[in-house]
């Protein structure tokens, strides 16, 4: 990995494994080396485990936006079979900041839904970041739509810092489609999941993050704002971002433990970016077990459940433990 991509708290790992490396290509090795190349192994074990068994919210946010970092086209490409890509809404263009299609997920047919942020700097600003405008969230809803009038469940991979916040797209009614897109996903009798597999920013993760479970990353976060507009907000300075990322209590622990989500999806040890394909058993294996598990229950009932999932978020009792 090369040491632009390296977060500062995973420098010592690097440099370990570098060393480890050198000593592993010696010819000839001694029962010396080979004790030596076994501890080094062992260390960097607890070296990972002690480093992101501890990371505060602010380095997860770091993890979470690491450049290096499975997105949703690698677990496309890692975690389903014969995808067809839909494109536009309907109306006016094709976002691709978000990606739609069919798919098929250990053989079942499932409508694909999500947000690509681009590796390169052209696919970055062909896809905003993956900063969705309005036309994104129509395609969305448009192809979800048709899943339902199909019978055929709904993935939803969300990965975005938030909604693109151009004078373009809120004169094209950004904060209205995404309002439309809670409404008619929370109504929609077909199986809804949604997993954070990176960042997931205020209401542009919402307009696709209405589910019957949501799933979020160990490393990935979900929350109403990202810890420098919260800043902004509160200090005036995005430099007080670290502070506004412990305020904002959105890791995946804190948000299991608020009741938010369903499920938090253990990352490979050293984070999801260190092994994209045990990431994406680890996905496939989540996904699978949900839409086998959401399958059976009638279309009726899943709104219900679905209606009332959301309306239990934010109540409390007066001892100030959430219901």
């Amino acid at each position: 990995m090369s040491v632009l991509t390296q977060l500062p708290f995973e420098r010592p790992i690097y440099e370990l494994e570098e060393q480890l490396k050198k000593i592993e290509q010696e010819p000839n090795p001694t029962a010396n080396t080979k004790d030596a190349i076994r501890n080094m192994r062992l260390e960097i074990t607890r070296m990972k485990r002690e480093i992101f068994e501890n990371l505060d919210a602010w380095d997860t946010v770091k993890v979470a936006r690491h450049p290096e970092r499975p997105q949703t086209l690698d677990y496309l490409e890692l975690v389903f079979d014969e995808f067809v890509e839909l494109h536009g809404d309907k109306a006016m263009g094709d976002d691709r900041a978000i990606l739609t299609g069919f798919a098929k997920l250990d053989g079942q047919k499932v409508m694909f839904v999500g947000q690509q942020k681009g590796r390169t700097l052209q696919e970055r600003t062909e896809c905003y970041y993956g900063c969705a405008h309005p036309e994104g969230y129509r395609k969305a809803l448009s192809k979800m739509k048709m899943a339902e009038k199909f019978g055929i469940p709904i993935i939803c991979l969300i990965d975005t810092p938030g909604a693109y916040p151009g004078i373009k797209a809120e004169e094209h009614g950004q904060a209205y489609n995404i309002a439309i897109n809670l409404r008619e996903m929370a109504l929609l009798k077909t199986p809804i999941i949604c997993v954070v597999i990176g960042e997931g920013g205020s209401g542009g993760a919402l307009g696709i993050g209405i589910g019957d479970h949501i799933s979020v990353l160990q490393f990935a976060y979900y929350s109403v704002i990202t810890p420098e507009g919260c800043a902004g907000i509160l200090w005036k300075n995005a430099k007080f971002a670290n502070e506004a990322a412990k305020a904002l209590k959105f890791t995946s622990q804190n948000l299991l433990d608020l009741g938010i989500i369903d499920e938090v999806i253990p990352e490979p040890l050293g984070g999801a970016h260190r092994d994209h394909r045990q990431m994406a058993t680890a996905l496939k294996a989540s996904l699978s077990s949900n839409l086998k598990s959401l399958s059976g229950i009638p279309k009726d009932q899943l709104v219900d459940q679905r209606y009332e999932k959301f309306r239990k978020i934010g109540m409390f009792h007066e001892a100030g433990e959430p219901v």
